[in-house]
């Protein structure tokens, strides 16, 4: 080993040592989930309350998942026989690992969770145990225990118990790599019923894994097996009963014999075991699960190195297609407490597989691209498994498997309507996702033509990919073309959309009616035909001319320019709404708990009072047009005191919005904090917002909505849309410089609906 390597992991070391000493000591804690600030509440959580529902569990046990907190709580139990890569290290040594996984549960799927460590290698003893405390628990989530006494342990707790139980290092694995497997075995373009796999390793994991691929198709007779002695044949004696199920009526006997010409190899084995020569002997496209950590049965560079047709996963996160657990245990546990089911079957492992596997084949969100600080994710050799950070595994697989759970007759409860169940999901997790897949949704029944500046950026061209292959909106490139043609190759991004490039000559005809457009408009304003002639070749004239023309439905431009230079010529060519006298711009902010939006953010620097009259009435309208029902307050540094001039002037605004629009949910001024506060706005009752708490925020002048919401984007504590233009006949918006891809894309999906509604109103 170098000085630098063994520098390097000393370093991780005591890095991993620091981080679990830290205060508070653990990495999960226990923290009140119901009030208890008074007396009264604590005399309801416990003595004399708590006997009320202790009663009604006593007549009804079923309601004790109405009552208490065992619909949500798993058990992570481990005896420290089979930890990780380090063995039988105990039950006391295992409890990091046994947290961790209850922190895993917790972040990807809200499930909360008692990690348990017992001290018992007996088996029979061990069940015993279990069954003694299971009566607390949901689901169990048996781990680190090591075969063949995983084997008999689970079995004999799925039978005698009736709730979810899974030995993850199993059937976590299982499920997993079975997605994989159907998956890599279609960019193989090889069937799953004629493939000859071999599996290296006869532990849990792996009999296991096997009996799920048979399950998908695999033939029994297409298999073998090798542990540390090689191949399980019929020559083989002294068999555990799990081996003897894949015994193989051959005469092969070594891993390298038995490799050759074999489709699918699965390691669940030790580092280092296939050698270049093995792999070179398997047939035209490989598919290699090389799982052991933390060194791959074939070190990945040089499994490429040597077939560069390979298909390959490991179980390492620093290469393509890990094979990691926690994209399925948190979510099968998920589905399985929601409908209470009896158990985990088959069926719901099965629908796991699938739910994954079609996932991987789905748009990569941006938000999963930028964690892993790759360029571009699509279904292929060096994707075919979802990242473990793709938001989307909790609806997806939890939804699969809590349907399975259902129609197989495993589940005590049911679920209705699967849509109302996604958003529960998405809200548990503490996301406003709910507006955005709303809005894509709409998006999608009736997709517009939306044209995309500075196209030559990469987060615009993976934008407009996303729009046209999630199907949001037709996307279109405004820009050289020649260069987003060079761009498009050096990212990767294959994509069959019109690109408008305003100097090409199949445009000579659009700028000649563009030229006499912009001519018209403003040569009582400065601009002579030369002008204009000049400024069509311009990409942020040609844009707006474009949807003036309708040659577009929509339009987004900025990103690389700043808002003002890059609006002027938007304001110039595309006519305001009737009745608007300036334009305003409005950011769409998705907290954890419901949207809130700001106005102005981005035009009007020292709005009168009669602006903000004017930009209170767009607000309320554009909120109106998410089916959100507005709650406007007119912010201020005073509530309801109109003593600074600025208090005054938002006064004013108020008053004539009370007088003019009497139907209108609004008031002010008032402070945002308060606004925002039930409580606190009850000690004003005469206010029009009541005890409801505000939703649409008028800020006074542009510098505080600006900086406020610029607060917000820069915490990374909500996902910020817009600007939102509002006061325009035709639906364009401007792009804050350098947005994001999922800015970009929201946006864009504005524009969309933008556009439906404007349709629809004709």
């Amino acid at each position: 080993m170098s000085s630098k390597t063994h520098r390097d992991e000393k370093n991780f070391n005591q890095a991993a040592l620091d981080y679990h000493k830290s205060e508070p000591k653990g990495k999960i804690e226990v923290i009140p989930s119901k009030p208890h600030s008074s007396q009264r509440d604590l005399s309801l959580a416990y003595s004399p309350g708590v006997a009320v529902p202790c009663m009604e569990i006593h007549e009804k046990p079923e309601t004790v998942y109405d009552y208490t907190g065992k619909g949500n709580l798993v058990a992570v139990i481990s005896n420290g026989t089979a930890v990780l890569g380090l063995g039988d290290i105990g039950a006391e040594a295992s409890k990091p690992v046994m947290e961790g996984k209850g922190l895993l549960f917790k972040i990807f799927a809200d499930i909360n969770v008692f990690d348990i460590e017992i001290n018992e290698k007996d088996p029979d003893k061990f069940i015993e145990i279990v069954k003694g405390i299971a009566p607390t628990f949901g689901g169990i989530n048996l781990e680190d225990i090591k075969a063949p006494e995983a084997f008999y342990i689970e079995q004999r707790l799925k039978e005698e118990l009736d709730i979810p139980l899974m030995h993850d290092d199993q059937h976590g694995t299982a499920i997993i790599s079975a997605a994989a497997l159907i998956n890599s075995l279609q960019i193989a373009n090889k069937n799953i019923g004629e493939v000859k796999m071999v599996v290296n390793g006869a532990g849990a994991a792996a009999i296991a894994c096997t009996k799920l691929y048979i399950a998908l198709g695999l033939k029994k007779e297409n298999v073998l097996m090798c542990d540390s002695k090689g191949v399980i044949n019929h020559k083989r004696e002294n068999l555990t009963p799990e081996k003897l199920d894949f015994i193989a009526n051959t005469d092969i006997e070594t891993l390298e014999d038995a490799i050759k010409g074999s489709d699918v190899f699965v390691g669940l084995s030790k580092g280092n075991v296939m050698t270049p020569e093995m792999l070179n002997s398997m047939s035209d496209n490989p598919i290699v699960f090389a799982l052991a950590n933390p060194d791959p049965e074939i070190a990945y560079d040089l499994a490429i190195a040597t077939r560069p047709d390979v298909i390959m996963a490991t179980g390492r996160s620093d290469y393509p297609n890990q094979v990691n657990n926690v994209l399925g245990f948190p979510y099968i546990f998920r589905g399985a407490l929601d409908v209470q089911a009896k158990g985990i079957n088959e069926e719901m492992k099965l629908a796991a597989v699938h739910a994954i596997a079609d996932l991987a084949k789905e748009p990569v969100p941006e938000a999963v691209i930028l964690a892993y600080n790759v360029q571009n994710l699509q279904f292929g050799r060096d994707y075919f498994i979802p990242k473990p950070f793709d938001n989307r595994l909790i609806t997806k697989v939890s939804c699969a498997v809590a349907k399975a759970a259902i129609e197989s007759g495993i589940a005590r409860k049911t679920i209705a309507d699967f849509e109302e169940y996604e958003n529960h999901l998405l809200d548990r997790m503490g996301r406003d996702e709910k507006l955005v897949r709303m809005m894509q949704s709409r998006a999608r029944s009736n997709p517009k033509r939306i044209t995309l500046g500075n196209a030559e950026e990469y987060n615009v061209l993976k934008a407009a990919q996303i729009l046209y292959e999630e199907g949001i909106a037709y996307p279109s490139l405004l820009g050289e073309k020649a260069y987003i043609k060079q761009q498009m190759e050096r990212f990767g991004i294959n994509l069959d959309v019109p690109i408008i490039d305003p100097n090409d000559d199949d445009q000579e005809e659009n700028r000649k009616k563009y030229r006499e457009t912009l001519w018209k408009l403003r040569q009582r304003k400065g601009m002579n035909e030369y002008k204009a002639k000049r400024y069509v070749r311009q990409r942020d004239y040609f844009g707006p001319l474009m949807l003036k023309h309708g040659d577009t439905d929509g339009l987004i431009v900025g990103f690389s320019k700043n808002y003002t230079s890059v609006l002027r010529p938007v304001l110039e060519v595309i006519e305001k709404e009737k009745g608007v006298d300036k334009v305003a711009a409005m950011m769409m902010i998705l907290s954890e708990k419901k949207p809130i939006f700001f106005a102005d953010t981005s035009i009007n620097h020292n709005p009168s009072a009669e602006d903000l009259v004017n930009i209170a009435k767009m607000a309320e309208l554009t909120v109106k047009s998410f089916a959100i029902e507005p709650r406007i307050a007119m912010l201020g540094f005073e509530n309801f005191a109109a003593i600074s001039e600025t208090s005054k002037k938002v006064a004013k605004a108020v008053g004539i919005l009370h007088e003019k629009y009497p139907k209108m949910v609004v008031d002010g001024e008032i402070q945002p904090d308060f606004a925002m506060n039930a409580d606190h706005l009850s000690d004003y009752p005469f206010s029009k917002l009541e005890t409801t708490p505000a939703n649409t925020f008028i800020f006074p002048n542009l510098e505080s909505a600006n900086l406020s919401y610029k607060i917000i984007r820069g915490m990374k504590v909500a996902q910020v849309i817009g600007p939102i233009l509002m006061g325009l006949k035709q639906p364009v918006h401007v792009l804050q410089m350098r947005s994001s891809v999922d800015e970009i894309v929201n946006l864009a999906t504005i524009a969309v609906l933008d556009a439906q509604r404007r349709e629809s109103k004709k």
